[in-house]
């Protein structure tokens, strides 16, 4: 065992690790409206900060864009408060229909299908979808070339609802993807031939710098619209209409559409890989910080709850091991993506109340861990040789007293590999709760691409800090099993 001084040291050394982090992961996040007195209400709005120029954050971490910047004005002309919830455009529209936000502004367009379960805002943009391939092709100049072609798309999109139509026309094979940075990327990297968008929002990406091409004009599309679950939250409906109509008079919307769709448009200039990382190092800290601190508290609690079933089922009552396996086999069998999207969006719907992302991921994380760790622990005592355990019951020991003092100190150095491993994969698992909102690394990536349009380099940097982290978290937690081990 170790001695206390070492002991003292470890779990100093812990705490300050844990600290720093915690220090990072809850900093401010600039650009979002801030939270008002708890007797005020604040407005949870979503939005889809990978579509510029209408939602995206600048290199100064502030949420800018035609959406951003207009629902800012909105909000200080009818004097309401808001907090901005960003997650992708699908995980965003079951956000709202599940009253986990109040409102959604996100270049959302207003249609028949979306006006059964949203009520939405006088229109304030027009915009249709437009095709896309990348500079130079000349294959493709009318719809009918794209006759057994690739089409990229983004979910739940009026580009994805067009390209449909056209699939149904012609021999189409279409990818889909979360947000248009991958989307834009996928064409260029000649995985897709073309890509369909709407027109502005690809304009302002060829203005930046993409190398994408209009082989013809956009189509006529849909309205952008603001939009609440129907029936819920008609006060700020209301207020919305309002705000814009004083916008419209009063020419500020003129000026903010303008500021990113006029000719004087500010260009993005590429500053390397270098210059990328170090324009964006505290906001992928910050990201980092909130990827470690999930991946704490959830493996904390797994590691507690995984021990409690994996001792379940290595005790000879037969009910205590029908309980493990039923959580083994049920929690083991669902994907985490699908999880994720229950924990956030179907058990407030199922039981009227609200949650948090962050609580959602932890919940989500645990839950999946902890199956993984309870087989760890049944394995880790089984393997160790049954006559120990008879042994210590010969010696007339009780059965929960042969455990922890015989059985379990020899399974736990057989399992600490096993956990360990497991400690890394819970890490690198959290990069899928960017999907209900969860700005950790991997969606600060995605929220950098979407401005720099640089994502080749932005995948290799976060990667690179994947790999540095892990690497470093490996070598610690073997220099503890070494310890362990030799120091009985």
């Amino acid at each position: 065992m170790f001695n206390k001084k070492r002991k003292g040291s470890v779990y100093m050394s812990l705490l300050l690790i844990i600290s720093f982090i915690m220090s990072a992961a809850t900093a401010p996040m600039t650009g979002q409206a801030e939270e008002v007195e708890e007797n005020n209400q604040t407005y949870l709005i979503a939005t889809d900060v990978t579509f510029a120029p209408f939602e995206f954050q600048n290199a100064y971490g502030e949420y800018v864009g035609i959406d951003m910047d207009l629902l800012a004005a909105i909000a200080e002309d009818q004097g309401f408060e808001y907090e901005l919830r960003p997650m992708n455009f699908s995980a965003g529209l079951q956000a709202l229909e599940t009253n986990q936000v109040d409102g959604m502004m996100a270049g959302m367009g207003i249609t028949p299908e979306r006006e059964e379960s949203f009520d939405f805002s006088d229109p304030y943009f027009e915009s249709g979808p437009v095709l896309a391939v990348r500079a130079g092709n000349d294959e493709i100049q009318e719809y009918s070339d794209l006759d057994g072609k690739t089409l990229a798309v983004k979910v739940g999109t009026t580009g994805a609802e067009f390209a449909g139509e056209l699939a149904s026309e012609y021999d189409i094979e279409i990818n889909q993807f979360e947000d248009s940075a991958s989307m834009y990327e996928d064409v260029l990297a000649n995985h897709s031939d073309a890509a369909i968008e709407d027109y502005p929002v690809m304009a302002y990406a060829i203005q930046q710098g993409l190398e994408l091409d209009f082989p013809l004009e956009p189509e006529s599309g849909d309205s952008y619209g603001f939009a609440v679950n129907q029936g819920e939250n008609q006060e700020l409906l209301e207020m919305f209409n309002a705000g814009l109509a004083n916008m419209i008079a009063d020419g500020i919307y003129d000026e903010i559409v303008e500021r990113y769709l006029g000719d004087s448009t500010e260009v993005a200039q590429s500053v390397g890989f270098f210059g990328l990382l170090r324009a964006n190092f505290g906001d992928l800290m910050s990201g980092l910080g909130r990827t470690l601190v999930l991946t704490l508290v959830s493996f904390g609690i797994s590691l507690l709850a995984g021990t409690i079933i994996g001792l379940f089922s290595a005790t000879p009552s037969k009910a205590l091991n029908v309980i493990a396996d039923i959580y083994v086999t049920i929690l083991r069998g669902i994907p985490l993506i699908v999880l994720a999207f229950f924990m956030y969006f179907s058990v407030p719907q199922l039981f009227n109340m609200q949650i948090s992302a962050f609580m959602a991921g932890v919940i989500t994380l645990s839950l999946n861990t902890t199956a993984y760790i309870a087989e760890q622990v049944r394995g880790g005592i089984a393997a160790v040789p049954g006559g120990q355990l008879e042994a210590a019951r010969s010696l007339g020991l009780p059965y929960r007293v042969s455990m922890q003092k015989v059985v379990l100190p020899q399974a736990i150095k057989i399992m600490i590999p096993s956990l360990i491993n497991q400690f890394v994969i819970t890490l690198k698992d959290t990069s899928i709760l960017s999907v209900i909102g969860i700005v950790e690394l991997t969606q600060t990536g995605r929220i950098i691409i979407a401005r720099s349009y640089q994502s080749g380099a932005m995948w290799i940097i976060i990667g690179a800090i994947y790999l540095i982290i892990i690497t470093l978290l490996t070598k610690l937690s073997n220099v503890v099993e070494r310890r362990l081990i030799h120091n009985d």
